[in-house]
Parts: C-alpha cells; structure tokens; sequence
C-alpha cells in the first residue's frame, strides 16, 4: 500500500508558487529519537601505521597484551608485529623461524606463545622474541605425549599449564605443566559431548574454564581443565576465534551457523561476518556483523575478508584478522566501540 502524501506549497510572489509532496512515513520519522540505542563499531582506517616495506598475509592471530599494545602474527616476515593501540609501530621479529603460524597468546607475565600448525609445535617467547620452551616435536607430526599434529591454539593458566588444541590433525585437547611435561589429553573426533571436530579456539575464562571453537561442529564446547565437557553453545556462530576479557566476557568472531556443504571445512566460505559477545553463562548480549570483502583488488576499510582473529582491549576496541584463502593479502584492523547513547 502507498503512503499518504501531503502537499505542502509556499508563495513566493505574484506569479511563483513553490510546492513539493512529502510522504507522511518521512513525516513521522522526523519525528523518531534519533538516539543510538545499541552498541556500535567504526573502523580506524589509520590503524595501524605499519612500515612501507612490511605486507601482510593470513593474519590468523592477534593478541592484546596488559599495556594495550596490539600483537598481530600472518605469514610474511617479519611475522611478529607489535603495535600500539594508537597505530605506533612498537616492534617485530620472527623472521625465518616459522612455518604456519596460526595463534598468538600472551600469558600474566607477559610471555609470547605462538602455535605453528606447519612445525606442529606451541613455542614460548620473551617479548623481545627469544624462544624459551617448544612443546611438541618440531617438523614431525604425532598423537602422543611428546608430538603434535597440526596444532591451532593455546590458553595459558595464571599458574603457566598450557592447553593446546590439537585441532586440523588428532582432533584433541592435550595439557602441559609449565615447564612442558605433559599432563593428560582428551578428546577425539565426533559430535557427542566430549567429542570435537576442528578445535580451532581456545581461551580460559577466571575460573578456569576451557572454551573451545570448534569450526567443524559449529558449536562453542566449555570443558573443565580435567576434561570435563561442561556444556555447549549450539545454533549461534560458527567460531573461529575467541577471546574472554578479565571481566569474563566472552567475544566470539566467525560466521552465522551453515550445514554442511561440499567445502571440506564447515562454514567456508562464509556468507557472512559477525562478532558475538556473551557471558559465560551463553547468553547473547550483543552482536555485530561486518560487511565482507568485495573486490580483493579494492579492499576499503571495515571490510573483513574470512575472519579469523580477534582481540579486545581495555577500553572495549576490537581487533579483527582476516585470512581468506584465495586473496593476495590480508589485513590487521581496529574498530573502535561506540557506546550506546542513553
């Protein structure tokens, strides 16, 4: 059905009469409060300013350490690149030394874990990237106390125990002191409680809980650190990242849930991008979807291309990565939160 019109006509002289027609929908939404409700993000397109020389490819990791610098980990050297949360380039190093690196976790005391799916090991860093601790055995894949397969994450514990998702290739959780020893594992490929499919993610909330993506079950699985299956997160995203702030919000980035199609990973490609945030209960407080990239040639900022990585700072900006398979080059971005206006 039409909308009422109205007619509205000024005189302007003797013999001009201006008139134009308004539709009573535009009338009444002059009349709306035009008052942001809902939390919202823009993107940074100065963010971040990193050196002429330095490209970029699969950003598959970014972290935020205790003074908000901005750690972000792709596939070119130099791998490792720190910035600040203004887009101060800080830093960097790597360059040679890893194969796939896929994840980047800083730990209470400020130490850099990076987990290389290629060298199937999880490494621990100085800030200033010296290696201090390999867990798994380099270049050679396995299922068993001292080797790796393909791992795609760590969380690491106040106390330093380390939980590794043994994700493209034994489908597993596997927990290592400290020092490396090795605990215990559990899991193994399947969709029952306990059971995983891809464990692509895995961050610590402050009680300790585990909580794993899992890209191929497109569910979010919360386990205790015995191995406990404690609950899942079923019908919301497909996750690929995840990231819990101290104050045990849980921001989950990925895409909406798919069935499974032809592509050998669940979700891919992704029809859509979107940031969840939750408690640790699952309930859902906020949501946020990002347009996809439109032309690889042309990316324009705000455009996300696979998103993979994500982090989150003190004052709530977010940080997102994208790694899409078939584009040239990918990108680090800063959104900046705008909060809600009542």
């Amino acid at each position: 059905m039409n909308a009422p019109v109205v007619a509205t006509c000024v005189v302007l002289g003797a013999a001009v009469v201006l008139c134009w027609v308004t539709s009573s929908d535009a009338l009444a939404g002059s009349r709306y409060p035009k008052i942001n409700l809902a939390v919202g993000y823009k993107v940074d397109p100065a963010w971040p300013r990193k050196p002429a020389e330095y490209r970029w490819r699969y950003m598959t990791g970014i972290a935020v350490d205790a003074k908000d610098r901005v750690w972000t980990l792709n596939q070119l050297d130099p791998p490792v690149q720190v910035y600040s949360a203004d887009g101060k380039f800080v830093a960097a190093w790597g360059q040679g030394h890893f194969k796939n690196p896929h994840h980047i976790v800083i730990d209470r005391k400020g130490n850099v874990w990076i987990t290389d799916y290629g060298l199937h090991v999880v490494q621990k860093f100085t800030q200033k990237g010296k290696l201090l601790l390999t867990i798994g055995t380099p270049n050679k894949p396995g299922n068993d106390a001292t080797h790796l397969n393909r791992p795609t994450a760590a969380a690491i514990t106040p106390a330093g125990d380390v939980f590794v998702t043994d994700g493209y290739g034994n489908n597993r959780i596997v927990h290592f002191d400290a020092q490396g020893k090795f605990i215990k594992t559990w899991g193994k490929l399947g969709v029952k409680p306990g059971e995983l499919s891809q464990p692509h993610s895995i961050a610590l909330d402050s009680k300790g809980r585990l909580y794993v993506g899992e890209r191929n079950n497109c569910r979010i699985q919360i386990f205790d650190q015995s191995g406990q299956s404690l609950g899942q997160w079923r019908h919301l995203v497909n996750p690929w990242g995840i990231w819990i702030t101290p104050a045990d919000e849980v921001y989950v980035c990925g895409s909406s849930p798919k069935r499974w199609g032809k592509h050998s990973n669940l979700g891919n490609p992704p029809t859509d991008q979107l940031v969840m945030k939750l408690d640790t209960d699952g309930r859902v407080l906020e949501v946020w979807t990002f347009p996809l990239l439109a032309d690889p040639d042309k990316p324009n900022p705000g455009e996300i291309d696979w998103i993979h990585a994500i982090a989150v700072d003190s004052r709530g900006d977010l940080y997102l990565g994208d790694v899409a398979d078939n584009s040239k080059t990918h990108r680090a971005q800063k959104f900046i939160r705008l909060p809600a206006e009542d």
